[in-house]
C-alpha cells in the first residue's frame, strides 16, 4: 500500500516505518522534526518536513501522495507538559488530527491507523484494562487523545473514513537500526540505561508505599516491534474498531531496573523519590481483542528481552541521534 505516516520520524514511528518498509509498502513520512530525527528516518522513506496545524501545506502533501491509507503517530505525548501548557495538547493533538482528517477527505483517503494511549482510560477501574472499561483522563494529553478517538467516529459516520484506534501502554525497546531518543526523557527503561552508561548518577523511583508486592508501581511493557506489526495488522482492517495493545504481563521499576541490572552488568544507584499525583499502582493490559480481532499478540514477554535490545541501541548510540 501507499502510507502516508504522520510521525514517522519519531520514536516508534521509526521502528514502524521500518517494518512497513520490509512488509513491501510505500512509505512517504510528515514530521515536523521537532521530535524526531532525520537519521531516524529508513533511508527508503520519502520524508516530508511539515506540521500538522499548517493546514494548507498538510492537504497539499496528502493530495500529492496520494496515499491508501493514513498512519498517525504525530502528536504531544508528555503528560506533566501537558498539565502546564494544555493549550498545545489539543492544538496539536485536536486541531491537528482534524487537519489531517480534512485532508483525507479532500484526497479521496479512507482509512487511518491512530496511535492512542492508554491515557485515556486513566485510573483504572479493573486490572487488567479491557476496551470496556471506563475511558476518565486525568490529564489534557490522555483527555487530547480521547477527544480526537470520539471525532474519529464522526468521521467515520459522515465521510466514511475506516478508523483503527491502537490504546499503548508503554512503548520500549528498539530495532537494530532505530530506538528511543526523546528531547525531554521520561520513560523508564532509557532513564534506567543513562545510569549504565554514566550519563545519569542515579535512576529516580517515585514512591514505594504502592500496594504492590515490591511497593513501587507496575507497567505492562512492550516492545516498539511488536507495536509496529499490531500497526501493520491494523491496515488489512476494513471495519473501524478499538483495541489495547500490551503483553498482559505487569512488572515492577524495580524488577525493570534489576532487569537493567543484569542485562549492563552495571550497579545503577536508586534514588527515591515522593509518589507522584495520579501514578495508578498498577497498569496492565488486556489485549484478547487484538488478539482474537486482529490476530496480534506480543512477540516480546520477557523484560529481560525488551531491555537487551534498549541497551544494545544505547551502547551503539550513547548520545542519541546526532541531528
Amino acid at each position: 500500500m501507499k502510507l502516508f505516516v504522520t510521525g514517522g520520524a519519531g520514536y516508534i514511528g521509526s521502528v514502524f516505518v521500518e517494518e512497513a518498509i520490509a512488509a513491501g509498502h510505500d512509505v512517504a513520512v510528515f514530521d515536523n522534526l521537532s521530535e524526531g530525527h532525520r537519521a531516524a528516518v529508513d533511508p527508503k522513506a520519502e520524508l516530508i518536513v511539515g506540521d500538522l496545524l499548517d493546514r494548507e501545506s498538510l492537504a497539499a502533501a496528502v493530495a500529492e501522495e496520494k496515499p491508501e491509507a493514513v498512519v498517525h503517530f504525530a502528536g504531544k505525548a508528555l503528560v506533566p507538559e501537558s498539565m502546564k501548557h494544555p493549550s498545545r495538547y489539543y492544538q496539536t493533538n485536536v486541531t491537528g488530527g482534524v487537519n489531517l482528517l480534512d485532508a483525507m477527505v479532500e484526497a479521496g483517503c479512507r482509512k487511518i491507523i491512530f496511535s492512542s494511549t492508554c491515557a485515556t482510560y486513566g485510573v483504572p477501574e479493573k486490572i487488567p484494562l479491557d476496551e470496556r472499561c471506563a475511558q476518565k483522563p486525568i490529564n489534557p494529553y490522555g483527555h487530547s487523545k480521547l477527544v480526537f478517538e470520539q471525532i474519529l467516529k464522526w468521521y467515520e459516520q459522515i465521510h466514511g473514513i475506516v478508523f483503527t484506534a491502537l490504546r499503548y501502554f508503554n512503548a520500549s525497546g528498539a530495532s537494530a537500526r532505530f530506538g528511543e531518543h526523546h528531547r525531554i526523557e521520561t520513560h523508564l527503561i532509557p532513564n534506567i540505561l543513562k545510569v549504565a552508561l554514566g550519563r545519569s548518577e542515579s535512576v529516580q523511583v517515585f514512591g514505594d508505599s504502592y500496594a504492590t508486592p515490591d511497593g513501587t508501581c507496575i507497567r505492562d511493557f512492550i516492545h516498539i516491534q511488536d507495536l509496529a506489526s499490531a500497526h501493520l495488522k491494523a491496515l488489512e482492517r476494513e471495519q473501524s474498531g478499538y483495541f489495547n495493545l500490551g503483553t498482559g504481563e505487569g512488572y515492577s521499576v524495580l524488577q525493570v531496573i534489576e532487569a537493567c541490572r543484569k542485562i549492563t552488568g552495571k550497579e545503577i544507584p536508586i534514588r527515591m523519590m515522593p509518589a507522584r499525583e495520579g501514578d495508578p499502582p498498577r497498569l496492565v493490559a488486556a489485549a484478547h481483542r487484538a488478539k482474537a480481532d486482529l490476530g496480534w499478540q506480543a512477540r516480546f514477554t520477557r523484560i529481560q528481552d525488551i531491555v537487551k535490545t534498549a541497551w544494545d541501541w544505547h551502547s551503539a548510540h550513547p548520545e542519541g541521534y546526532s541531528d
